[in-house]
């Protein structure tokens, strides 16, 4: 097992689409795959985030692991929860939980090391 909610598609599809893993950090990973809030304002007028652009084949296959994966990983599952329960949109939630399994994905591969239950 990789990580709880990873399976070999999401694995294939970062290793042949994203071979930049592992080597930038959170911030630049997540724009990578596009799925970073890009702030949409004018002047004195909050306009809402939105997500755009990156690589859509991985975000794509992403959405739909973590469909899995708040089922699975308890950090996700607590976080989607706390999201939800506070009243943000579900779809705001997953993304948020999509950015924060990237992030942990990445340090993975950056630290080289393996998916341990007790560090989850």
């Amino acid at each position: 097992m990789i990580a709880k909610g990873v399976g070999n598609v999401l694995a294939y599809t970062l290793i042949s689409e994203l071979p930049e893993l592992g080597k930038l950090n959170r911030i630049e990973i997540a724009t990578l795959v596009g799925i970073a809030p890009i702030n949409h304002d004018s002047s004195s007028f909050p306009g809402r985030r939105y997500i755009r652009d990156g690589r859509h084949p991985i975000r794509t296959v992403l959405f739909v692991s973590i469909t899995s994966a708040i089922q699975h990983h308890p950090k996700l599952k607590s976080m989607y929860k706390r999201l939800v329960d506070a009243g943000k949109p579900k779809k705001l939630a997953l993304i948020t939980c999509m950015k924060k399994q990237i992030t942990i994905l990445n340090t993975m591969v950056k630290n080289s090391t393996y998916w341990d239950e007790s560090m989850a």
